[in-house]
């Protein structure tokens, strides 16, 4: 329970610094932050009017404890440009990347541990001399280029999937969860998962493979070839169930990951993301959109960073047990 708190008390003070350093960086940028909305047909009192309804006529300290106060209330001000509370536009869009995240991961993760663990088994063979490096290639080509070379090649010239967005022009939806359950947001969604599935996958492969390679020369696999258990059992039944423990941690950590660095996806495909919301955000100048973003995904990153540390603690006690000796 004391190493949870820590691991919680941790992660709660990296996000209160995040907070505070965006806070920061954005009211201290050269000119006012409303510099962008304030129409200079405006006189100076409708300027200082202006001022005083999103709360910068105050001190910075004022500011900061005011902000941190709404913040505590769920509140992140209000748009510059949509004239709407933040939290309600990040909300809105916030599921769309959070189905994208989740669905790459599960795909980059299933394929990665299966294709880890057979190339462990495979090892020394030709098919590990052509597989390794495609694999290094994919993980460390931009995720754009990928991006577009999909677009290029399955969306312009295949046709097989349409080039950006989340849904078809004209489509109506009773509710939300009817337009993420239709076939139409899927077939949206297909393009940017293969995108991202692809620059993800890496991780778990070269992960699995590693740890794979050292447990297949542990006892307990010795044993198991002695009883007489075929190759790929002992592969999958013994050495890579062992060998999971630092993937599992490294999925948790990939979602806030993930969510961090799909503003190039999102913005390649018009995924009506967190990512494409921020960068829209700065383009225009919103600061108090781009800030709310930018603290959103450093949420969902402390969030799973807790959940990665609780994980690894789950699945291997001697972490517990070490600390608390």
């Amino acid at each position: 329970m004391k190493l949870v708190v820590e691991r919680f008390t941790h992660n709660a003070l990296a996000l209160l610094a995040v907070t505070t350093v965006l806070f920061f960086m954005f009211r201290l940028m050269p000119g006012t932050p409303l510099a962008a909305f304030i129409n200079e047909n405006l006189n100076a009192d409708q300027q200082q009017a202006m001022l005083e309804q999103f709360g910068l006529d105050r001190p910075m300290w004022q500011q900061y404890f005011i902000y941190l106060g709404n913040l505590l209330q769920g509140e992140m001000g209000l748009s510059f440009f949509q004239r709407r509370p933040v939290t309600e536009i990040l909300l809105e869009v916030l599921p769309n990347s959070v189905i994208l995240t989740l669905t790459s991961l599960i795909v980059a993760y299933i394929v990665g541990v299966l294709a880890g663990a057979w190339l462990a088994w495979k090892r020394g063979s030709w098919i590990e001399r052509v597989a390794v490096p495609a694999v290094l290639a994919t993980r460390a080509a931009p995720e754009f280029w990928i991006g577009m070379v999909l677009l290029a090649l399955l969306s312009f010239n295949a046709g097989w999937f349409p080039s950006g967005g989340a849904s078809s022009p004209g489509l109506d939806y009773d509710n939300e969860w009817q337009r993420i359950a239709s076939l139409d947001y899927l077939h949206h969604l297909a393009l940017p998962v293969l995108t991202l599935a692809l620059y993800l996958q890496g991780l778990p492969l070269l992960l699995m493979r590693s740890n794979m390679l050292e447990v297949m020369h542990e006892e307990f696999v010795t044993m198991a070839r002695m009883k007489g258990l075929s190759e790929w059992r002992v592969v999958i039944g013994h050495a890579a169930r062992n060998a999971l423990l630092p993937v599992v941690t490294a999925f948790a950590l990939g979602v806030g990951l993930s969510m961090g660095g799909n503003v190039v996806i999102e913005t390649v495909f018009s995924w009506p993301g967190i990512g494409r919301l921020l960068v829209q955000a700065v383009t225009v100048h919103d600061y108090p959109l781009a800030q709310g973003a930018f603290l959103m995904i450093a949420l969902v990153l402390a969030l799973m960073n807790f959940v990665a540390d609780l994980l690894y603690m789950v699945l291997d006690p001697r972490v517990s047990h070490g600390r608390a000796g």
